[in-house]
């Protein structure tokens, strides 16, 4: 009995130092070589400082100047950066998900319609203009990417609020932008916090 006591014993320590210990170490040396930037939370940095995550979407507000019925400052849309897509967590990574609201559901239909026509109202098109994404969250709440269409539509705006060439700015929008996974899986998209970033850092 003693004799299989320390079998298991040394068995039990053996795979304790190789699984619990070199494994997890030789898996984080490999990432943290070949992938050193996604390892640590593919983290960009403005001027040297980290700012954000670029897997990881935000809302680029500013105060309205009104506050809503509990006294609460009202943020709206700041005209200086591109606009991400709704979220149904405010960005918060904390509570990350969707409204799970079906596509008949009034409350997400009339949501819809509102936010249809403030992002055309902020862009200055028609609302026949606005891309499905710039009105429908994501599952997650949390997707840093919008449409190249939706990007296309915010260009002129950023332009003029920025002082900037509308050239300068789509070739900003073009250099965030990654195509299909595999040249075939999914569409094109452009992550937004890298872009506001490469803004920022002008």
């Amino acid at each position: 009995m003693m004799r299989q006591f320390g079998v298991a014993a040394r068995v039990l320590l053996f795979f304790t130092v190789v699984l619990g210990i070199g494994y997890p170490l030789a898996m984080t040396g490999v990432a943290q070589t070949l992938f050193h930037g996604k390892a640590n939370g593919s983290i960009l940095e403005v001027n040297g400082k980290p700012v954000a995550s670029e897997l990881i979407g935000q809302a680029y507000t500013t105060a309205s100047g009104k506050k809503d019925a509990d006294g609460k400052e009202i943020m709206i849309a700041d005209p200086k950066w591109f606009q991400t897509r709704p979220s149904a967590s405010d960005y918060d990574a904390k509570a990350s998900g969707g409204s799970n609201l079906g596509p008949d559901n009034a409350q997400l239909v009339a949501a819809i319609d509102q936010r249809r026509k403030a992002v055309a109202a902020l862009e200055g098109v028609d609302p026949s203009q606005v891309p499905p994404d710039a009105v429908t969250a994501s599952g997650s709440g949390l997707d840093p990417d919008i449409s190249p269409a939706y990007a296309a539509l915010q260009v002129n705006r950023v332009a003029r609020e920025r002082g900037l060439s509308v050239a300068e700015v789509q070739r900003l929008v073009k250099q965030n932008t990654d195509g299909r996974v595999l040249g075939f899986l999914g569409e094109p998209v452009v992550n937004v916090v890298k872009l506001n970033a490469a803004l920022a850092r002008l």
